[in-house]
């Protein structure tokens, strides 16, 4: 200690130089530090979710996730170990990485192998749902969306297309998909007796949605000095012109979409519910993605909210609830008040 003290007197300037050093980059350290009670756990995983209606958990299992587990290896690297899960029509794989993997390569290889195995797969298969998340992706906020007005699917889609884009440029902001609500599906229901009466089967009603509900490009025409865009009606404009779609002919009658079925706009069985007050919602989860402040996340979320609801109906309400922040300031003033309470 004595040594300490005359090396200072010996060259003030250097130790004059260091503790002004030290002044400006613990300030600096001090205010770019996130505000937060948990530190950054670098835990990369990724969350591969294949999706195959009606297939039970056992083919998901063998037939999918076993197969796709086996084929990640062959390009992706850094893997450190590998969970899945099977259920009735999904298949979960979570790819948990080294902590000093490149989490934007790994994505972009478990994505290129996500691709490649798809046409080995069962046919029809849609390509994965693929998150990116580590252990410090935790919720923060929840925005609660209801109506007395708005039947749950137009809630649904609210929340889905029209909030969770206006939320995305919040930095440091993940956001999954909505809970809650109803998914909208056009749905043909099928008259069991009507088609033993004109004898049409099922698959004649999906042929004929086949053939005539198509997407065909056909470009533009040019006549004169205009250049006109062209469009085939080989696709019905509104959900009830479905019904008029001819399905087959029996004994010289046609027999339309409307005699055996009726097309209207509906939804798949819900398998999870909401309710605010006793009234069906839509359930919308902001998580905390990486270092990012969850202070700073959230009030990016709610300077962004008076302009969201703007945009949306009047009838629909969103309320912000399970706010961590408050939380989190609590927990950082009883800590400054304990840091500078005089010692006992």
């Amino acid at each position: 200690m004595i040594e300490i003290v005359r090396l200072a007197l010996r060259r003030p300037y250097t130790f004059v130089v260091m503790a002004v050093l030290i002044l400006i980059f613990g300030t600096a350290s001090a205010l770019r530090t996130p505000t937060d009670i948990f530190p950054n756990i670098n835990i990369p995983v990724i969350s591969v979710v294949f999706s195959y209606t009606g297939l039970p958990a056992d083919d998901m299992a063998g037939r999918i996730v076993t197969f796709y587990e086996r084929s990640l290896p062959n390009s992706v690297n850094d893997i450190e170990h590998i969970e899945s899960q099977s259920i009735v029509n999904y298949g979960i794989i979570k790819i948990f990485f080294q902590p000093t993997v490149n989490i934007n390569a790994a994505l972009a290889q478990v994505n290129g192998m996500s691709q490649t195995v798809l046409k080995q797969m069962p046919p029809g298969i849609t390509p994965p749902l693929i998150l990116s998340f580590n252990a410090s992706s935790v919720p923060i906020l929840q925005l609660a969306l209801s109506s007395d007005q708005m039947s749950e699917t137009q809630i649904f889609d609210s929340a889905l297309n029209f909030i969770r884009p206006a939320l995305a440029p919040v930095p440091g902001a993940a956001l999954p998909l909505p809970f809650g609500g109803k998914v909208r599906q056009v749905q043909a229901d099928l008259n069991q007796q009507a088609l033993h009466q004109y004898g049409v089967s099922a698959n004649d009603v999906i042929n004929a949605l086949s053939l005539q509900n198509l997407i065909t490009p056909v470009g533009t025409q040019k006549i004169g000095s205009y250049e006109y865009t062209v469009n085939l009606n080989d696709s019905p404009k509104a959900v009830e012109a479905f019904n008029d779609l001819p399905i087959k002919t029996v004994n010289g009658t046609v027999i339309y979409m409307r005699d055996v079925a009726y097309v209207h706009d509906g939804s798949p069985p819900q398998t999870n519910a909401v309710h605010v007050n006793g009234a069906s919602a839509v359930l919308l989860t902001i998580m905390k993605a990486g270092a990012s402040s969850t202070l700073d996340i959230i009030n990016g979320v709610k300077s962004l909210l008076p302009s969201v609801s703007q945009t949306l109906p009047s009838s629909l309400k969103l309320t912000a609830v399970g706010d961590q922040s408050v939380f989190v300031t609590d927990a950082v003033s009883s800590v400054v008040r304990k840091a500078s309470s005089p010692l006992c």
